[in-house]
């Protein structure tokens, strides 16, 4: 079985609740599937799911080298030179990144974040859309901060060809067989 969750913020990625954030175990998801790779408590959206533990790891490893695509909201007005940075790859304490998808994106619409992100007057805010290849612990976060704008709210919208189209947060769905395939045939 392989399901899709759209996680939301302040939930592990994990079935165990720990220094009192929510778990997995709260959604109602079926037994026997685990998480194909993490979001962290503080980031939301697309988690996959499944019981194919060979699934489970290709999707997870960077070598397979899934697509993943982030929307982050940004402290400040991200500018086109910040965008050519980042597609062009960059240097953190860890190494260098591999080059990624990176555009500006429209404010997306979407529903306000429990609890509320911090909103300052003086301090405009922006959307970006990132894709990556590689999944370093807190790398789109590590990334828009190298080129000076902070993370403000992550949100993972696609892991390869899944979606969180008309996934609401804190609700699943199983995937069709064609789904699956589909995600197979990417690796």
């Amino acid at each position: 079985m392989t399901i899709i969750f759209n996680k939301p913020y302040g939930v592990l990625s994990q079935f165990t609740r720990e220094h009192g954030h929510s778990s997995l175990a709260d959604f109602g998801l079926p037994a026997g599937v685990y998480p194909a790779g993490r979001l962290d408590h503080d980031s939301e959206g697309l988690l996959l799911l499944t019981s194919d533990g060979a699934l489970q790891a290709r999707v997870a490893d960077p070598r397979h080298k899934m697509p993943k695509t982030y929307w982050a909201q940004v402290e400040r007005e991200i500018d086109q030179e910040a965008v050519l940075k980042l597609r062009a790859g960059l240097v953190l304490k860890d190494g260098p990144t591999l080059p990624c998808g990176a555009a500006l994106l429209p404010d997306p619409g979407l529903p306000p974040r429990t609890p509320p992100i911090r909103f300052r007057k003086t301090v405009p805010v922006s959307w970006v859309e990132i894709v990556l290849k590689e999944g370093r612990n807190r790398q789109v976060r590590r990334m828009l901060a190298a080129v000076g704008f902070p993370v403000l709210r992550l949100l993972r919208r696609a892991i390869g060809p899944l979606t969180l189209e008309g996934l609401e947060p804190g609700r699943w769905r199983e995937l069709t067989g064609e789904e699956v395939k589909n995600i197979k045939c990417r690796m």
